[in-house]
Formats: C-alpha cells, sequence, structure tokens
C-alpha cells in the first residue's frame, strides 16, 4: 500500500469520527442538478446582527425590539443576546489624519434587551447620546428570521423625527446610494465587526462626476467586536449633494449602515440596498410623500438606461417626465420626482430599456412642508422570498405596502402577540400583478405594546414589501421612517447527502 492511499485513509478516518462522511451525487447526464433538485430548506441554527450606535443626541430616546418567527422544523431550545461593541469613531483632521475616540465598552450602559420565545416580541428602551453600538447572536430555535429593529425618536436638532433601522447582518460588501456631503446634511457611516479577529475594510465615495479622492477611508481596521463611524464630509475635499457610498471588506466581515441627519428635513438611517441588478423595485412609497428623489449609480464601466415605473394601486403608470433615466458609468445620478404618487400607495420599478446593466439605487422621501418636513429613505429591495419579517408595529401609525411588479401574487400576512398582551391574527391578500396595496393590517385582539408582522407569498409571483412607521407630533409633519423587507434568511439549503466510502478507492 503506497503512501498516498495511506493518507487518504487517515483523512478519511479522521473526517467520518467528527463530522461522518457524506458525497454528493453528480448531476445526470441530460444536466439535471439532482443534488440541488433534493436539496431540503431547513431553519438556520445560529444567526449574527449588528446594531449600530443609534444617536449622538441627548434627546434621543430609542427603542429596541427583538423578534424570533415561529418556524417549523426549528429546534426545540434556544437563546438570543445582545451585547455592546467596543466603540471608536474616526474623523479626518484639517492635517488629514484619523482623530480617534476610543470609548470603554464594559463602562457604557447597554440595552438590556431579553429575547422572549419565538412569537412574541421583547423591547428594551434607552434614552440620551451614550448608547453603544451593539453585536447579537441567536441559537438554536431564536436563529431562523431574528430580527432587531432600532427606533429613535430626536426631539430637535439636526436629523429631528424618527430614524429606523433594522440590525444587520454581517457581510463584505455594501451599497448606500442616497449619501450626502452637502452643508445641511452630517452623514456617518457605521461599521461593526461581530467576529473575534479584526475587520480591515475600503470606504469608497463617488459623486456626480464620480470617485472621490480619498485616502483615509483605506484600510480602516475594525477592532474584533468592535465598531467605527466614519463622518463622510470627512473623508474627501469635496460637497457633493447626492453620494454613493461602497463599504467593501478586505478581511473579516462588519455590519455597516449610513446614519443621514440633515439640520432642516430631519433624517434616518439610509440601509444597504440589493446588490447591482439590471432591474430594481423601490417599495412602499409613502402615499402623501411631497418629494420624491431617486439616486442611482452603476459600478460598472457601462452607462444604463433605465424604464421608469410607478405600480400604483391600479398598475403601472410612468411618473411624468420621467419616462427613460440614464446612469453615467461611475457617477451617481439624481432625479427629482416630486409628489410622485399623488395621494396614492406606490413602488418604483425599474427595468432596463435594451441591455441590462447593473444599477444600484435608493430613493429620498420628505413628507410635509416647510420647517414641518421629514424625511426617510427607501433602498432598492430583495423580494420577500419565503418569509421576511417587521417589527416595532404599534396599534397607531403602521403601514405594510405590498408589491407584486410581474404578476399577480397571493400573501399571507400574520400579526404576532403583543410585546405585553395580546393574541396572533393573520389575514391574505391577492395582489393583482403591476400593483401596489396598502392593506389593511391584522391587529392582534387585545394588544398591548407592540408587535411584529410576518409576510409569506403563498402563490403567484414575486414579491415586495415595505413597512413605514408613522409617530404623530403635535406641530409638526408626521415623523417617519420606511423599513424594506426582504427576505429574513430564516430557511438555508441544505443538500441531500449519503455515506459514500467508495471515494476512498477513486
Amino acid at each position: 500500500m503506497n503512501r498516498t492511499t495511506l493518507s487518504l485513509i487517515a483523512v478519511a478516518t479522521a473526517l467520518a469520527a467528527v463530522t461522518g462522511f457524506a458525497a454528493l451525487s453528480a448531476p445526470d447526464p441530460s444536466g439535471t442538478d439532482t443534488a440541488a433538485a433534493s436539496a431540503a430548506r431547513l431553519p438556520v441554527e445560529r444567526t449574527s446582527l449588528t446594531c449600530p450606535a443609534p444617536s449622538t443626541s441627548d434627546l434621543a430616546e430609542t427603542a429596541y425590539t427583538s423578534f424570533t418567527p415561529v418556524t417549523k422544523g426549528a429546534e426545540a431550545e434556544g437563546k438570543a443576546g445582545l451585547e455592546a461593541a467596543a466603540h471608536k469613531a474616526v474623523d479626518a483632521g484639517e492635517d488629514g489624519e484619523k482623530a480617534e475616540d476610543e470609548d470603554d465598552a464594559e463602562k457604557a450602559e447597554k440595552p438590556a434587551v431579553q429575547p422572549k420565545e419565538p412569537g412574541t416580541p421583547a423591547t428594551a428602551r434607552t434614552t440620551g447620546a451614550d448608547t453603544p453600538a451593539l453585536i447579537g447572536t441567536a441559537e438554536g430555535s431564536h436563529a431562523p428570521g431574528w430580527t432587531v429593529q432600532q427606533t429613535t425618536e430626536v426631539a430637535a436638532g439636526s436629523g429631528r423625527g424618527l430614524q429606523g433601522v433594522n440590525c444587520t447582518a454581517p457581510d463584505t460588501d455594501f451599497w448606500f446610494p442616497g449619501a450626502s456631503t452637502a452643508p445641511e446634511r452630517t452623514d456617518y457611516v457605521h461599521l461593526t465587526n461581530p467576529d473575534d479577529s479584526p475587520a480591515v475594510v475600503d470606504v469608497e465615495l463617488y459623486g456626480k462626476d464620480g470617485a472621490v479622492e480619498s485616502t483615509v477611508a483605506e484600510g480602516v481596521t475594525v477592532p474584533a467586536h468592535g465598531t467605527e463611524s466614519l463622518l463622510l464630509s470627512t473623508l474627501g475635499d469635496t460637497q457633493e449633494a447626492d453620494l454613493t457610498v461602497h463599504v467593501g471588506v478586505r478581511s473579516g466581515r462588519v455590519g455597516a449602515a449610513v446614519q443621514a441627519l440633515d439640520d432642516k428635513t430631519g433624517g434616518d438611517w439610509l440601509a444597504a440596498a440589493a446588490d447591482p441588478a439590471g432591474s430594481l423595485v423601490l417599495p412602499g412609497i409613502p402615499k402623501d410623500a411631497t418629494d420624491v428623489r431617486l439616486l442611482l449609480f452603476t459600478p460598472g464601466g457601462t452607462d444604463a438606461d433605465l424604464k421608469v415605473r410607478l405600480a400604483s394601486p391600479t398598475g403601472q403608470i410612468t411618473p411624468a417626465g420621467h419616462e427613460t433615466v440614464r446612469v453615467k458609468a461611475g457617477m451617481t445620478t439624481g432625479f427629482d420626482l416630486g409628489e410622485v404618487t399623488r395621494g396614492e400607495a406606490g413602488s418604483l420599478v425599474l427595468t432596463p430599456t435594451d441591455r441590462s446593466v447593473p444599477v444600484v439605487a435608493a430613493l429620498r422621501v420628505v413628507r410635509g412642508k416647510g420647517d414641518a418636513r421629514e424625511t426617510a429613505f427607501i433602498p432598492a429591495s430583495r423580494p420577500v422570498g419565503a418569509r421576511a419579517t417587521a417589527v416595532d408595529n404599534r396599534a397607531k401609525g403602521t403601514v405594510l405596502s405590498l408589491t407584486a411588479p410581474v404578476k399577480e401574487a397571493k400573501v399571507k400576512v400574520t400579526a404576532s402577540a403583543g410585546s405585553e398582551g395580546g393574541t396572533t391574527a393573520s389575514r391574505t391578500y391577492t395582489i393583482k400583478g403591476g400593483t401596489t396595496q396598502d392593506v389593511e393590517l391584522p391587529v392582534p385582539a387585545g394588544l398591548k405594546g407592540t408587535y411584529a408582522l410576518t409576510v409569506e407569498p403563498v402563490s403567484g409571483g414575486p414579491v415586495y414589501a415595505a413597512r413605514t412607521l408613522t409617530q404623530p407630533e403635535n406641530d409638526k409633519a408626521a415623523a417617519f421612517t420606511v423599513q424594506t423587507l426582504p427576505d429574513d434568511r430564516g430557511m438555508v439549503a441544505v443538500p441531500k447527502a449519503e455515506e459514500d466510502l467508495t471515494v476512498l478507492q477513486r
């Protein structure tokens, strides 16, 4: 027996002892992938999330809501928790060097969110400017579809209003069209590393003339279990009304989000847009929006020409003056759509006029007029997929928008029990192809506290969804925030495998 055979047997024995031995069947001659066809969709067993530091305002009041939907086939037991991340804010001074301000995470007060059993939301509240970024992990029964929402109310000052963001799963690539370094804006990109090793990140900015020169944001190190916030205006020498921020991770992974604060029109969080694609859907424009601006960027070397359609309650229509738009390669392009919804529910659908060129997109949405204006952002979204979840819904001020851009779809929406009491309720809706509907929600009976919504397509074409949360104010326009609802990634495809020791003889 030669040395190669002995080595193979040794490796095989070690593998079998630890994990068992499995081999995938090869595709049959017809080209049908039998392994993929037999893959089972099973609940995930572990989920990680990162929540950015919510505010630097002493007037901030932040609510955290944690929820895991009940998932068939999930483990019987599990746990979930959030802990404070070490913080380091990074700005570039006039001399171009980094100025660092490190906080002791152990001294920071962290929200004591104690997740409840799947099916019931858990909440916590904090106040002031010292709330840290959070890193969370859920395992077992708490992992599939685990969702945490961070909602902050700021009574006055830059970014006043309601700021909401879903805590982000760590990844290696993020696009944020809609950022700005205009004088009235104060935008930060927040980076949080949930892992045991440092992450190295590049932050790139693209304006109307292309890439913004900067060396400050190259090779930024985010420490293990730590977070950094970078002020965008310190990363380049130009003031740009419309920017696209690209976060690319060289090593490791991070959670990323952009906080956009405006001196006059409030502010909100800008979540990462869907990956670059030729066709995009931006769901859930509030029907009373007074100003909508579309921001586009194509990362390749080819210009993109896109058809613009508004999916209204009665079908797709063309916004006046914007039947098609051109996006120049490598440049951020903005288009003012005005009061595009005209009092009706709406979603924007972008498709190529000819050849498909990958694009990223987001909307900046304003409600109210004059000094009573408030701002939110709607990034292009992935479809709901198997299931999507929205948390921190209230008895009043919650609107759920469902869009079926291609063909009719049937959708089931379930409202969970309340965080402090109430019973679940559900309804099924039929959304006609090419339309957007603001649906009447199945509010839990006897609701106390906040509740979660899960959206599950039953049949038909792809569905996109967004939730608008509104907080009425006495003398101002209602503060609001919008979150899109992509698939919650609670299920994963697991290929069929079987024991096959004949591989040792090959």
